[in-house]
């Protein structure tokens, strides 16, 4: 039985597999809490937005925020993808992969100085500017180091995607890109500044977004934008139009990627626009159902009477998976071994000191203490937003590469959390 939005995981009988793999005799060989990886599943989604892009000048970056673990990117890179990154840690973790320099893309609306500066030695392609004062910015950083930057407009369309508020990113309520009205006064600007070099218009609206109407609408918006910025004078190269593409988690019904982009296509072709070279930012989409977050069942506490509740405590916390406390996000549970028993409802929770600690409320789950629980969709935003809180080191990372496993990250020690750290010195 494969479950819904995973294809490489499967009920074998009682066992949860992920390729073949066993999650329950992975938990026992590495330990839990334990995030496991599907090479395969990666590979697959790159190639679907290759497919779909196929016979026009495209780049795919995927938007390592998602997940970057270096034996992810590494999957990414010899997949043929370049990298969206936010930060100059994100650039530094890409070349570490592999990453061609003139591949990447630099996006985020608080890129520093010493960002800039960074990126413009290391060569990337294109800064994804979000505001007038960065753009000014990123001009003196560039007559400083005297290497010209290349840039696009992240443009702020005023589409609802239709996802949570925490990730929106396409209203003018939102922090990220220029005002579409904004936008042709900001690009004269850029083509006066020294040492930039506009190539092309870039925009992002959110993401988990499951349908293709607000890309569509967004998309109209951006061609308004490239028709009067070239009427201007400014000529535009290259349209990244994003990523964002949902997944499924319970019952959504996102579109595929070459249904998305097929779509999005057919509106550039129809408006004239066919000849301009494609990006594409998709995250989520490429990682999110290829994982799994392992965890062991500590305790059972049943409830106390009409109306309390029974929780299910686990060895993964909110550290480890952050997505429900911060979103009120659903993702599945399954046992790794599936008991004959009745049912019971559970909520599962973590042991951190926080009742916000949760990562799934009124499950039925027929488990005992010692059995291993997998936390499906888990390839996105897990690992990446993991921390540290309660002085909790941060699980293991396996990657799952045919009849291969390897471990792609090392359990943290607890000693490893505060080796950085000094005591004061002691008082005579």
């Amino acid at each position: 039985m494969t479950l819904p939005g995973a294809p490489h995981l499967a009920r074998s009988g009682v066992e949860l597999r992920l390729d073949g793999h066993p999650l329950a005799a992975l938990a026992r060989e590495h330990g839990t809490p334990l995030y496991v990886y599907s090479r395969a599943a990666m590979q697959e989604s790159a190639a679907a937005y290759h497919r779909a892009l196929q016979g026009r000048p495209h780049l795919v970056c995927y938007a390592m925020k998602a997940n970057s673990s270096l034996a992810v990117l590494q999957t990414f890179v010899e997949a043929g993808c370049g990298f969206d990154i936010v930060s100059g840690g994100e650039l530094e973790r890409a070349l570490a992969a592999g990453a061609a320099p003139d591949r990447i893309v630099f996006s985020g609306v608080g890129k520093t100085a010493a960002e800039m500066a960074q990126a413009l030695r290391t060569g990337v392609r294109c800064f994804n500017v979000e505001s007038r004062a960065e753009l000014e910015r990123l001009s003196q950083v560039a007559q400083g180091v005297g290497i010209r930057a290349c840039i696009s407009l992240r443009v702020n369309p005023d589409v609802d995607a239709g996802t949570h508020p925490y990730i929106s990113t396409g209203l003018k309520g939102n922090k990220f890109g220029v005002a579409h009205g904004d936008a042709v006064a900001v690009y004269r600007r850029a083509a006066e500044l020294p040492m930039i070099d506009v190539a092309g218009i870039d925009c992002h609206i959110g993401s988990q977004i499951t349908q293709i109407a607000p890309y569509l609408d967004a998309l109209d918006r951006v061609l308004d934008l490239v028709e009067a910025v070239e009427a201007a004078g400014i000529p535009l190269h290259h349209l990244d139009l994003g990523g964002g593409l949902g997944i499924t988690y319970t019952d959504e019904t996102p579109p595929r990627p070459d249904e998305m982009v097929t779509a999005m296509l057919g509106r550039i072709d129809a408006r004239g626009h066919g000849h301009r070279e494609i990006l594409l930012e998709p995250g989520r989409s490429m990682v999110g159902n290829a994982g799994v977050l392992l965890t062991e069942v500590l305790y059972l506490k049943p409830g106390e009477g009409a109306g309390s509740k029974n929780f299910c405590i686990v060895d993964a916390a909110m550290n480890d998976l952050v997505r429900p406390a911060m979103y009120q996000a659903w993702m599945g549970i399954e046992p790794c071994v599936q008991r004959s028993e009745v049912p019971v409802t559970w909520d599962v929770v973590g042991p951190i000191c926080e009742s916000g600690d949760w990562l799934g409320r009124e499950r039925p789950l027929a488990v005992h203490a010692g059995d291993v629980l997998a936390v499906l969709s888990a390839g996105a935003y897990s690992m990446a937003m993991a921390g540290n809180y309660n002085s909790r080191p941060r699980g293991a990372e396996v990657l799952i590469d045919g009849r291969d496993v390897h471990v792609i990250r090392e359990r943290e020690s607890v000693r490893s959390l505060f080796a950085n750290e000094r005591l004061l010195p002691r008082k005579a």
